[in-house]
C-alpha cells in the first residue's frame, strides 16, 4: 500500500484481488463480486450492537410523534430516498413519516449534481428546512467525511434531534459527529471507488433493519404479516386476503368477504373476525391504541375479559 492510499478511506482504495479485473472472464468478474460480496453480512453483524441503540433511539421518537429523515450524497442518498419511499405502502404510514433527502435536491435522484455533496452549509440548511427536536435523523455516507452529511449532521445535533451516522470506514468523522455512529466497514470496492458496491449494499442492509425494527416497534406488523399493507394494485389486494387468511385461519371465501367489509384494511378485517365486532368498533380500537395494531388487539382482549 502506498502513502498516499494510507491516507485514503477504505472504501476508495484499490482491491488487490481485482487489479486485473479488465482481463478476467465473464465468470471470473462475477466470482470476485461474490466473494467480495459475502463480507458485508459479517461487517453488518459486528455493528449491531450499534445499530440497536440507534434503533431504539429513533423509535422512541417516532413514538411521541417525531419524524425519521434519511439524508445522504449520490449513491447513499439514493439508498435513503429509496427506504423512505417503501414504507408507505409496506406500512401504511403517512409519506411524512419517513422522508430521504439527496444532496443536489431530486435532480440528484437520477443525475450527478456536480460538487453537491462538498457542500457543508446546504446539508445543514436541507436539515434545518425539515426536521425539529422532535425528530431523528440518520446521516448517510460510505466514505464517512462527505461535507454535506456532516453539515446535516451538526445541525441536526443544534437543534436537539437523535443524530445517526452510517459509514463504511473506521473512526471517521460522521461517528464522532452523530450521536450514534454505525461503522460496516467492507473494504475497497471491486471497482476502486464505487461505492454503489459492497458500501451500497451494506447501508441497504442497515436501513432494512432500521425501517422494519421501527415499524415493528410502532405496531404496524402482526406476527410476520404486513397488517399495513396498502392494497394500491391487484398483486397487494391478494395479498391482503392471504394476510386475513393467515391471522384468523378463515377460508379464501370468508378472507374475501372480511377485506370487502374492511374496505381493504386487513388489520381492521382481523379485529371484525377474531372479536365478533363490526368495522366501525375495529376502527375505534385502533384509534384508541394510536393506531398500534398490536395494542389494539391487546385491548380487545382485555374488554373481552371484563
Amino acid at each position: 500500500m502506498t502513502h498516499n492510499e494510507q491516507r485514503q478511506p477504505v472504501t476508495e482504495q484499490r482491491n488487490a484481488k481485482s487489479v486485473h479485473l479488465d482481463r478476467m472472464s465473464v465468470r471470473e468478474i462475477i466470482e470476485t463480486i461474490n466473494s467480495e460480496d459475502g463480507k458485508i453480512a459479517a461487517s453488518v453483524q459486528t455493528a449491531l450492537p450499534q445499530i440497536e441503540e440507534a434503533i431504539t433511539a429513533i423509535a422512541a421518537r417516532l413514538k411521541q410523534g417525531g419524524k425519521l429523515y434519511y439524508i445522504g450524497a449520490g449513491t447513499s442518498g439514493r439508498l435513503g430516498i429509496l427506504d423512505a419511499s417503501e414504507c408507505p405502502p409496506t406500512f401504511g404510514v403517512n409519506s411524512s413519516l419517513v422522508r430521504g433527502i439527496i444532496a443536489g435536491g431530486e435532480t440528484a435522484m437520477v443525475n450527478a449534481v456536480e460538487n453537491a455533496e462538498d457542500d457543508l452549509e446546504a446539508g445543514a440548511a436541507d436539515i434545518a428546512r425539515y426536521a425539529t427536536a422532535a425528530d431523528a435523523v440518520v446521516g448517510l455516507t460510505a466514505s464517512g467525511r462527505t461535507p454535506y452529511v456532516l453539515g446535516a449532521i451538526c445541525e441536526a445535533n443544534r437543534i436537539g434531534a437523535v443524530t445517526v451516522g452510517i459509514s463504511c470506514n473506521t473512526d471517521t468523522e460522521l461517528s464522532r459527529a452523530a450521536v450514534h455512529g454505525i461503522e460496516v466497514p467492507v473494504g475497497p470496492e471491486v471497482v476502486t471507488g464505487s461505492t454503489r458496491m459492497k458500501a451500497g449494499t451494506a447501508q441497504k442492509m442497515v436501513l432494512n433493519m432500521i425501517s422494519t425494527t421501527v415499524m415493528v416497534q410502532l405496531g404496524k406488523v402482526y406476527g410476520n404479516l404486513m397488517v399495513n399493507v396498502q392494497a394500491t394494485n391487484a398483486k397487494l389486494r391478494e395479498r391482503v386476503v392471504r394476510i386475513i387468511s393467515e391471522a384468523t385461519g378463515a377460508d379464501r371465501t370468508t378472507a374475501e368477504e372480511l377485506a370487502r367489509k374492511a374496505e381493504g384494511d386487513a388489520r381492521l378485517a382481523i379485529l371484525m373476525h377474531r372479536f365478533a365486532i363490526d368495522r366501525q368498533e375495529a376502527s375505534a380500537a385502533l384509534v384508541r391504541s394510536g393506531d398500534h395494531f398490536g395494542e389494539a388487539v391487546r385491548w380487545l382482549e382485555g374488554q373481552r375479559i371484563g
